[in-house]
C-alpha cells in the first residue's frame, strides 16, 4: 500500500499519469483443428511408414493401414514397419491393433481400441457349447 502511494507520487511529480494497459484478444478468428480424420493407408514398402507416422503425430488422425502388399512382398520389412509404427504409437500414448490378416488400426491418445482377451473369449465360447 505504501509503495503504491510512493509510485503514484513519483508519477505525478514527473507528469506521468498512470494508464491501464491491456491487450484485446479477438477470439473469433481462432482456427481450431478439432475434427478427427480416419485415414486409410496402404503399406507397400518400408518408406511408406513416414507418411503414416507424420499423420499420427498431428494428433487428429486414426490410421487404417492395409499391410497386404508388403506382407506378400517381404515379411521382414513388414515386421520392421510394424515395429516402427508401434513404437511411435506408444510414444504418443496411442493404441494399435490388428484386424484380420491384412489391416492395422492406429489411434491417437484420446481413442482406445477395444481388444478382447483371448482367454476370456475362449472361455465364453466354451460356455456356449
Amino acid at each position: 500500500m505504501a509503495l503504491k502511494k510512493i509510485k503514484d507520487g513519483i508519477s505525478k511529480f514527473f507528469g506521468k499519469e498512470e494508464e491501464q494497459d491491456y491487450v484485446e484478444i479477438d477470439l473469433g478468428n481462432e482456427v481450431k483443428k478439432n475434427k478427427i480424420i480416419v485415414k486409410p493407408f496402404v503399406l507397400k514398402k518400408f518408406d511408406d511408414v513416414t507418411e503414416i507416422l507424420n499423420a499420427l503425430r498431428e494428433g487428429y488422425t486414426i490410421a487404417v493401414i492395409d499391410i497386404k502388399p508388403i506382407k506378400q512382398k517381404d515379411i521382414i520389412e513388414l515386421k520392421r514397419s510394424i515395429a516402427k509404427i508401434k513404437k511411435t504409437a506408444e510414444a504418443l500414448e496411442g493404441d494399435i491393433a490388428g484386424f484380420g490378416d491384412s489391416t492395422i488400426i492406429v489411434t491417437p491418445s484420446f481413442a482406445e481400441i477395444y481388444k478382447v482377451n483371448k482367454l476370456t473369449q475362449e472361455k465364453k465360447e466354451a460356455e456356449l457349447f
